[in-house]
């Protein structure tokens, strides 16, 4: 079945000498695989191997079997260029990382029109503003609601937060109940938006132990969760 969709590139991996093989988030079928034969060699081909950076938003036809095997691209292009995400080197730093989370925890081959309308509208965002030092706390945050397990937050003046049950309580009731600054920066994400974002003031060693938390959170609610590789690289460009 040949469609026409919008996609966003979560990873391009080198295949043999010539090909790649790239993950996307499509906007009509969820996540899909592609080789992409002789990409790397090819100069006269319609695909480029520079369309294939992570997070890259594309609009594509291809050929979808939908056999679980890979995909093929007849034709790409690019519906957004973008000025600074794949330049600024703090940028590339959490495009390296948010990619990595994405292809972590979206797995699913079917539409899923909410989510792609957040991430596309997110990072259209980061590659448009400067004050990102908390941008993927809250993206995180933010992601979880989509993918089923954005915590509870009704009782959210209470001092613990339970990262297995995702809820804030009265009392410690268990290992996974953190109380204290961490959770009362942690509440500040939940009353802010991304027009405010940079009004939430932390110091270096605070963003750290937050990411740690929502990092903890996932590994509670993500089935077959692995902890990103580019965390470290992330780590140093905001500590």
């Amino acid at each position: 079945m040949v469609v026409a969709t919008k996609a966003i590139v979560f990873s391009a991996i080198k295949y043999s000498e010539a090909d790649l093989i790239v993950s996307c988030f499509t906007e009509v079928s969820g996540i899909k695989s592609y080789l992409l034969r002789n990409i790397l060699k090819s100069k006269k081909g319609k695909l480029k191997a520079s369309f294939f950076q992570p997070l890259t938003q594309l609009e594509i036809v291809a050929d979808h079997k939908n056999k679980g095997t890979l995909e093929y691209i007849r034709e790409a292009k690019v519906y957004y260029h973008y000025q600074t995400l794949h330049t600024d080197v703090v940028k590339t730093g959490l495009v390296m990382f948010l990619a990595e989370m994405l292809k972590n925890c979206i797995r699913e081959e079917e539409a899923n029109e909410d989510l792609f309308v957040f991430l596309e509208q997110s990072f259209l965002w980061l590659d448009k503003n400067d004050e990102v030092a908390n941008f993927h706390i809250f993206f995180l945050l933010q992601l979880s609601m989509y993918l089923g397990f954005f915590p509870d937050a009704t009782e959210i003046q209470k001092n613990y937060f339970n990262i297995v049950e995702g809820n804030f309580q009265a009392t410690n009731t268990s290992n996974y109940c953190i109380e204290g600054e961490e959770i009362e920066n942690f509440k500040r994400f939940f009353e802010t938006k991304l027009e405010t974002l940079q009004e939430i003031k932390l110091t270096k060693t605070q963003r750290k132990n937050l990411l740690e938390l929502m990092l903890s959170y996932y590994s509670f609610h993500v089935q077959g969760y692995q902890k990103p590789k580019s965390l470290a690289v992330l780590n140093q460009l905001f500590l």
